[in-house]
Protein backbone atom coordinates (compact mmCIF):
# COMPACT_ATOMS: atom_id res chain seq x y z
CA UNK A 1 0.00 0.00 0.00
CA UNK A 2 1.46 3.30 -1.04
CA UNK A 3 0.30 6.88 -0.33
CA UNK A 4 0.57 9.83 -2.59
CA UNK A 5 1.37 13.19 -1.04
CA UNK A 6 -1.65 15.43 -1.85
CA UNK A 7 -1.57 19.02 -2.75
CA UNK A 8 -2.01 21.49 0.01
CA UNK A 9 -5.62 21.40 1.27
CA UNK A 10 -6.45 18.08 -0.39
CA UNK A 11 -7.58 14.99 1.53
CA UNK A 12 -5.34 11.98 1.88
CA UNK A 13 -6.33 9.18 -0.48
CA UNK A 14 -4.52 5.92 -0.95
CA UNK A 15 -2.60 5.61 -4.12
CA UNK A 16 -3.63 2.91 -6.49
CA UNK A 17 -1.62 -0.21 -6.17
CA UNK A 18 0.54 -1.17 -9.03
CA UNK A 19 0.70 -4.72 -10.20
CA UNK A 20 4.51 -4.70 -9.92
CA UNK A 21 4.39 -3.78 -6.19
CA UNK A 22 1.30 -5.73 -5.00
CA UNK A 23 1.49 -8.92 -6.91
CA UNK A 24 4.33 -11.12 -7.95
CA UNK A 25 3.33 -13.57 -10.56
CA UNK A 26 6.23 -15.79 -9.69
CA UNK A 27 5.41 -16.04 -5.99
CA UNK A 28 5.21 -14.08 -2.73
CA UNK A 29 7.62 -11.24 -2.09
CA UNK A 30 9.71 -10.74 0.99
CA UNK A 31 8.80 -8.06 3.46
CA UNK A 32 10.58 -4.79 2.89
CA UNK A 33 12.03 -4.64 6.38
CA UNK A 34 13.69 -8.13 6.31
CA UNK A 35 17.18 -8.40 4.80
CA UNK A 36 17.64 -10.72 1.98
CA UNK A 37 19.23 -14.03 2.75
CA UNK A 38 21.70 -15.24 0.16
CA UNK A 39 20.90 -18.45 -1.56
CA UNK A 40 22.71 -21.61 -0.48
CA UNK A 41 25.69 -22.39 -2.65
CA UNK A 42 25.17 -25.49 -4.69
CA UNK A 43 27.17 -27.00 -7.46
CA UNK A 44 24.48 -25.72 -9.91
CA UNK A 45 24.44 -22.11 -8.69
CA UNK A 46 28.21 -21.69 -8.18
CA UNK A 47 30.09 -19.55 -5.65
CA UNK A 48 29.54 -16.14 -7.27
CA UNK A 49 26.59 -15.31 -5.01
CA UNK A 50 28.58 -15.93 -1.76
CA UNK A 51 29.67 -12.67 -0.10
CA UNK A 52 33.40 -12.17 0.10
CA UNK A 53 34.95 -13.16 3.42
CA UNK A 54 36.62 -10.35 5.35
CA UNK A 55 40.42 -10.48 5.17
CA UNK A 56 42.15 -11.53 8.41
CA UNK A 57 44.71 -9.09 9.85
CA UNK A 58 48.35 -10.14 9.17
CA UNK A 59 50.00 -12.00 12.02
CA UNK A 60 52.92 -10.27 13.72
CA UNK A 61 56.32 -11.92 13.26
CA UNK A 62 58.02 -13.48 16.29
CA UNK A 63 60.24 -11.08 18.31
CA UNK A 64 63.41 -12.95 17.33
CA UNK A 65 62.52 -12.50 13.65
CA UNK A 66 62.30 -8.73 14.05
CA UNK A 67 66.06 -8.42 14.84
CA UNK A 68 67.36 -5.46 12.89
CA UNK A 69 70.79 -5.10 11.31
CA UNK A 70 71.84 -2.72 14.10
CA UNK A 71 70.94 -5.33 16.73
CA UNK A 72 72.93 -8.00 14.91
CA UNK A 73 75.95 -5.68 14.78
CA UNK A 74 75.67 -5.05 18.52
CA UNK A 75 75.63 -8.80 19.23
CA UNK A 76 78.72 -9.33 17.06
CA UNK A 77 80.57 -6.53 18.87
CA UNK A 78 79.63 -7.99 22.25
CA UNK A 79 80.92 -11.43 21.17
CA UNK A 80 84.23 -9.93 20.02
CA UNK A 81 84.57 -8.02 23.29
CA UNK A 82 83.99 -11.20 25.29
CA UNK A 83 86.57 -13.11 23.27
CA UNK A 84 89.15 -10.33 23.75
CA UNK A 85 88.48 -10.28 27.49
CA UNK A 86 88.98 -14.05 27.78
CA UNK A 87 92.28 -13.88 25.84
CA UNK A 88 93.51 -11.03 28.05
CA UNK A 89 92.62 -12.91 31.23
CA UNK A 90 94.47 -16.00 30.02
CA UNK A 91 97.51 -13.88 29.15
CA UNK A 92 97.46 -12.36 32.62
CA UNK A 93 97.28 -15.85 34.14
CA UNK A 94 100.33 -16.88 32.09
CA UNK A 95 102.32 -13.97 33.52
CA UNK A 96 101.59 -14.92 37.14
CA UNK A 97 104.78 -16.96 37.26
CA UNK A 98 107.04 -13.93 36.80
CA UNK A 99 104.82 -11.71 38.93
CA UNK A 100 105.18 -14.00 41.93
CA UNK A 101 108.87 -14.81 41.43
CA UNK A 102 111.43 -13.73 43.99
CA UNK A 103 113.70 -10.78 43.33
CA UNK A 104 116.80 -12.95 43.18
CA UNK A 105 115.13 -15.24 40.62
CA UNK A 106 114.20 -12.29 38.43
CA UNK A 107 117.74 -10.92 38.62
CA UNK A 108 119.17 -14.28 37.65
CA UNK A 109 116.73 -14.68 34.75
CA UNK A 110 117.55 -11.19 33.49
CA UNK A 111 121.28 -11.83 33.78
CA UNK A 112 120.98 -15.12 31.90
CA UNK A 113 118.96 -13.50 29.13
CA UNK A 114 121.47 -10.68 28.73
CA UNK A 115 124.37 -13.14 28.57
CA UNK A 116 122.60 -15.32 26.01
CA UNK A 117 121.65 -12.30 23.93
CA UNK A 118 125.26 -11.14 23.87
CA UNK A 119 126.50 -14.58 22.83
CA UNK A 120 123.87 -14.91 20.12
CA UNK A 121 124.68 -11.47 18.72
CA UNK A 122 128.36 -12.40 18.56
CA UNK A 123 127.57 -15.68 16.84
CA UNK A 124 125.34 -13.93 14.32
CA UNK A 125 128.09 -11.45 13.46
CA UNK A 126 130.66 -14.23 13.11
CA UNK A 127 128.37 -16.30 10.88
CA UNK A 128 127.58 -13.34 8.66
CA UNK A 129 131.28 -12.61 8.25
CA UNK A 130 131.96 -16.26 7.43
CA UNK A 131 129.18 -16.28 4.87
CA UNK A 132 130.55 -13.24 3.10
CA UNK A 133 134.03 -14.75 3.00
CA UNK A 134 132.84 -18.12 1.75
CA UNK A 135 130.85 -16.54 -1.08
CA UNK A 136 133.59 -14.17 -2.17
CA UNK A 137 134.88 -16.61 -4.79
CA UNK A 138 138.68 -16.26 -4.92
CA UNK A 139 139.28 -16.53 -1.18
CA UNK A 140 136.64 -19.20 -0.74
CA UNK A 141 138.96 -22.12 -0.06
CA UNK A 142 141.18 -20.15 2.28
CA UNK A 143 138.17 -18.82 4.18
CA UNK A 144 136.74 -22.33 4.46
CA UNK A 145 140.03 -23.65 5.84
CA UNK A 146 140.29 -20.79 8.34
CA UNK A 147 136.69 -21.36 9.41
CA UNK A 148 137.33 -25.07 9.95
CA UNK A 149 140.37 -24.32 12.09
CA UNK A 150 138.38 -21.81 14.12
CA UNK A 151 135.62 -24.33 14.72
CA UNK A 152 138.15 -26.93 15.74
CA UNK A 153 139.65 -24.53 18.30
CA UNK A 154 136.23 -23.68 19.69
CA UNK A 155 135.32 -27.34 20.02
CA UNK A 156 138.68 -28.00 21.70
CA UNK A 157 137.97 -25.27 24.25
CA UNK A 158 134.49 -26.57 24.94
CA UNK A 159 135.69 -30.16 25.23
CA UNK A 160 138.55 -29.10 27.48
CA UNK A 161 141.29 -30.45 25.24
CA UNK A 162 142.85 -27.01 24.60
CA UNK A 163 143.94 -24.33 27.11
CA UNK A 164 142.25 -20.95 26.90
CA UNK A 165 142.56 -17.36 27.95
CA UNK A 166 140.37 -14.26 28.02
CA UNK A 167 138.52 -11.93 30.38
CA UNK A 168 137.08 -13.66 33.38
CA UNK A 169 136.72 -14.11 37.11
CA UNK A 170 138.98 -15.57 39.80
CA UNK A 171 136.99 -17.04 42.69
CA UNK A 172 138.36 -18.25 46.01
CA UNK A 173 136.12 -20.52 48.09
CA UNK A 174 136.83 -21.77 51.62
CA UNK A 175 135.07 -24.13 54.00
CA UNK A 176 132.58 -25.38 51.48
CA UNK A 177 131.17 -28.70 50.38
CA UNK A 178 131.01 -30.26 46.94
CA UNK A 179 127.38 -29.13 46.49
CA UNK A 180 128.44 -25.47 46.81
CA UNK A 181 131.07 -25.92 44.07
CA UNK A 182 128.51 -27.58 41.81
CA UNK A 183 126.04 -24.73 42.37
CA UNK A 184 128.73 -22.18 41.55
CA UNK A 185 129.67 -23.98 38.32
CA UNK A 186 126.03 -24.14 37.22
CA UNK A 187 125.46 -20.46 37.97
CA UNK A 188 128.59 -19.51 36.04
CA UNK A 189 127.53 -21.56 33.04
CA UNK A 190 124.12 -19.93 33.06
CA UNK A 191 125.78 -16.49 33.18
CA UNK A 192 127.95 -17.18 30.14
CA UNK A 193 131.01 -18.91 31.62
CA UNK A 194 132.76 -20.70 28.76
CA UNK A 195 135.98 -22.26 30.09
CA UNK A 196 136.67 -23.23 33.74
CA UNK A 197 139.16 -24.97 35.92
CA UNK A 198 139.40 -25.61 39.68
CA UNK A 199 142.56 -25.97 41.73
CA UNK A 200 143.06 -27.12 45.31
CA UNK A 201 145.59 -26.09 47.93
CA UNK A 202 147.31 -29.47 47.44
CA UNK A 203 148.35 -28.47 43.88
CA UNK A 204 145.76 -30.55 42.01
CA UNK A 205 144.09 -28.76 39.08
CA UNK A 206 141.15 -30.12 37.12
CA UNK A 207 139.59 -28.82 33.90
CA UNK A 208 135.82 -28.54 34.29
CA UNK A 209 133.86 -29.91 31.33
CA UNK A 210 130.27 -30.98 30.71
CA UNK A 211 130.82 -34.39 32.30
CA UNK A 212 132.63 -33.13 35.44
CA UNK A 213 131.28 -34.20 38.84
CA UNK A 214 131.90 -33.13 42.45
CA UNK A 215 131.58 -35.25 45.61
CA UNK A 216 132.69 -34.78 49.21
CA UNK A 217 135.88 -36.69 50.03
CA UNK A 218 136.44 -38.67 53.20
CA UNK A 219 138.43 -36.73 55.75
CA UNK A 220 137.64 -33.38 54.13
CA UNK A 221 138.06 -31.85 50.72
CA UNK A 222 136.24 -32.74 47.52
CA UNK A 223 136.76 -35.09 44.61
CA UNK A 224 136.46 -33.68 41.08
CA UNK A 225 136.62 -36.13 38.17
CA UNK A 226 138.56 -38.60 40.32
CA UNK A 227 141.12 -36.05 41.64
CA UNK A 228 141.05 -35.13 45.32
CA UNK A 229 141.28 -31.42 46.08
CA UNK A 230 141.77 -29.73 49.44
CA UNK A 231 140.61 -26.27 50.37
CA UNK A 232 140.75 -23.43 49.87
CA UNK A 233 139.72 -23.83 46.25
CA UNK A 234 140.59 -21.52 43.36
CA UNK A 235 138.00 -21.43 40.59
CA UNK A 236 139.00 -19.66 37.34
CA UNK A 237 136.38 -19.03 34.67
CA UNK A 238 136.51 -17.20 31.31
CA UNK A 239 133.50 -15.09 30.42
CA UNK A 240 131.90 -11.72 31.16
CA UNK A 241 133.27 -10.82 34.63
CA UNK A 242 130.48 -8.43 35.59
CA UNK A 243 127.67 -10.74 34.51
CA UNK A 244 129.12 -13.77 36.28
CA UNK A 245 129.80 -11.88 39.51
CA UNK A 246 126.24 -10.53 39.54
CA UNK A 247 124.87 -14.04 39.07
CA UNK A 248 126.80 -15.34 42.07
CA UNK A 249 125.83 -12.42 44.30
CA UNK A 250 122.05 -12.47 43.81
CA UNK A 251 120.08 -12.69 47.09
CA UNK A 252 119.79 -16.31 48.11
CA UNK A 253 122.40 -17.36 45.54
CA UNK A 254 125.79 -19.04 45.83
CA UNK A 255 127.56 -16.38 47.90
CA UNK A 256 124.63 -16.03 50.31
CA UNK A 257 124.31 -19.78 50.85
CA UNK A 258 128.06 -20.27 51.39
CA UNK A 259 128.21 -17.41 53.89
CA UNK A 260 125.20 -18.75 55.79
CA UNK A 261 126.93 -22.16 56.02
CA UNK A 262 130.08 -20.71 57.60
CA UNK A 263 132.16 -20.55 54.41
CA UNK A 264 133.44 -17.61 52.40
CA UNK A 265 133.60 -16.59 48.75
CA UNK A 266 135.79 -13.85 47.29
CA UNK A 267 135.79 -12.76 43.64
CA UNK A 268 138.16 -10.71 41.50
CA UNK A 269 137.42 -9.46 38.02
CA UNK A 270 140.34 -9.54 35.58
CA UNK A 271 140.82 -8.40 32.02
CA UNK A 272 142.54 -11.68 31.19
CA UNK A 273 142.80 -15.02 32.92
CA UNK A 274 144.36 -18.29 31.77
CA UNK A 275 142.94 -21.78 32.01
CA UNK A 276 145.88 -24.12 31.60
CA UNK A 277 144.46 -27.46 32.70
CA UNK A 278 143.21 -29.76 29.93
CA UNK A 279 140.90 -32.72 29.88
CA UNK A 280 141.97 -35.94 28.22
CA UNK A 281 139.65 -36.78 25.36
CA UNK A 282 137.97 -40.16 25.63
CA UNK A 283 137.30 -42.41 22.68
CA UNK A 284 133.61 -42.78 22.01
CA UNK A 285 132.38 -46.35 21.85
CA UNK A 286 128.77 -45.95 20.76
CA UNK A 287 128.11 -42.42 19.54
CA UNK A 288 128.69 -41.57 15.86
CA UNK A 289 127.99 -38.48 13.75
CA UNK A 290 124.49 -38.42 12.31
CA UNK A 291 125.63 -36.97 8.94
Amino acid sequence: MQYVRPAPGAALTPAPATPEADEDPDGPTLPLDRPAVPDRVTPETGADDVPAKAEEPPTKPAPWRRLSSAGALIWVLLALFGFTLVVQLRSNDGDQGLATARQEDLVRILSDLEARDSRLQSEISALETSQRQLTSGVAGRQAALAEAEKRADELGLLAGTLPGRGPGLVITMEKIKASAVLNAVQELRGAGGEVMQIAGANGQTVRIVASSYFVDAEGGGIVCDGAKLSGPYLLIVIGSPQTMQTALQIPGGVVASVNSGGGSVTMEQRAEVEVTAVHQATALQYAKPAS
